[in-house]
Parts: C-alpha cells; sequence; structure tokens
C-alpha cells in the first residue's frame, strides 16, 4: 500500500475507546488468519464486483447507476436467477472477511426482493437500477471492517478497477502519488461523463435552435 492509501500504522493498529482499553486490530486480524493488505484487497475484488453488477454506467461524481444485474433482469425469471446465484458471490467474499452471517441477512433479503420484482417486465428493470444488493453487501462488509479491523478508507471500494492501476503506478513512480494527480487520474470516468453530458446538452440546444428557426421560417412566426 502506498501513502495515498494507506493510514498511519499507528491508527491502522489500535484505537483506543474514549470509556475503554484500546483495541488492537492486528490482533483481530491475526485471529482470522488475515493481514491488512489482503483484506483491502479482498474488499476492493468485492467492490469490483459489486460496481459490474450494480453501477457500472453511472452517474458523474455519485454512485448511482446501473450494471449487468439490470441488464440480465431484461431476460425473463432466468436473466432474475442468474442474477441471484451470480449476487451470491458478494456473500462468499464477505464470509472470508469474517463477516458473521447474521450482519449479511439483509443483503440477503434485498437480493431476493430483486429477484422477485426482476420477474415483472419493465418496471423490474427500472426498479433494478435502485435495488442494489451487491452493493448493500459492500456497505455491511465495510462497515464490519471499520468496526473489527479500523479500516476506514475507501478509495479501494469507491473506483476498484482504477484504484488498483493507481496503487500499482504509484509503486513505480511519485508523480503519481501527488494528492492532486491521483485525484484525477480515481475521476476520470466522472470527468468523461460530465463532458459526455454536456455535449449531449449542447446537441439537444442546438437541435431545438435548429427546429425553432425551421418552424419559424415554415410558418412566419419566425
Amino acid at each position: 500500500m502506498d501513502k495515498f492509501n494507506k493510514l498511519p500504522k499507528s491508527k491502522a493498529r489500535k484505537r483506543v475507546e474514549p470509556n475503554g482499553p484500546s483495541v488492537d486490530y492486528q490482533a483481530k486480524l491475526a485471529e482470522h488468519g488475515l493481514t491488512r493488505a489482503q483484506v483491502i484487497a479482498t474488499e476492493r475484488k468485492l467492490a469490483k464486483f459489486a460496481n459490474t453488477m450494480d453501477s457500472l454506467v453511472r452517474v458523474p461524481f455519485t454512485k448511482q447507476g446501473m450494471g449487468a444485474d439490470a441488464a440480465l433482469s431484461t431476460i425473463p425469471l432466468a436473466g432474475d436467477l442468474a442474477g441471484l446465484a451470480l449476487t451470491s458471490y458478494a456473500f462468499i467474499l464477505g464470509r472470508q472477511l469474517g463477516v458473521p452471517a447474521h450482519k449479511m441477512t439483509p443483503a440477503v433479503r434485498l437480493a431476493l426482493i430483486d429477484m422477485v420484482v426482476g420477474i415483472v417486465p419493465g418496471i423490474g428493470t427500472l426498479l433494478d437500477i435502485f435495488i442494489r444488493p451487491s452493493r448493500k453487501t459492500l456497505g455491511i462488509v465495510h462497515e464490519h471492517l471499520h468496526d473489527e479491523y479500523g479500516i476506514t478508507e475507501t478509495m479501494h471500494m469507491d473506483r476498484p478497477f482504477l484504484h488498483q492501476s493507481l496503487e500499482d503506478k504509484q509503486q513505480q513512480s511519485r508523480f503519481w502519488r501527488n494528492p492532486i494527480v491521483a485525484w484525477v487520474y480515481l475521476h476520470i470516468p466522472d470527468i468523461i461523463g460530465l463532458i459526455v453530458i454536456a455535449m449531449i446538452a449542447w446537441g439537444l440546444w442546438a437541435l431545438m435552435s435548429w427546429l425553432v428557426e425551421v418552424f419559424g421560417k415554415t410558418t412566419g412566426f419566425g
């Protein structure tokens, strides 16, 4: 882990509770046979899966979007069953990180609701944009990792594919460790998305202006 993504070791190892003893996160990790790097790598793998399933194409600078789950829901029943089967992978990754089964219940319930709702043609696909069991699982897992292991950073969750690429670049060059450069790199999809939206808006405005002009010339109301 590079300094852009990693907390100081003192913060990563222990937290002093206001009314109790300090929490030794390294010991908790050792109890589960895990290291901090392994936990972050596995959570990033979960984030990649969640993004692919629920927000592969998203609104710039938000986590709202559509993914493979919504696409699968366009296939009646079979697609919804496939989506449920794929979502179970997120549960498996969560369990690998030591998340208790009872904490995963809300995400499992949401996945079942997603499957049932997805059967309804059209409406099911639309609602899939807002019913996102894989991202729900990611949120539950991250809360558990925060409480149990003291992992607070979220960069590896928000843009997991770009984060891993950035991490590799940072190991090779100090240039990529610059916070501004790193931020811009991680938000390339958002920046491109805003440019595309601006171009679409300009195109619609130009089209409407042309139509108004043609209408005016044709009818004499111009």
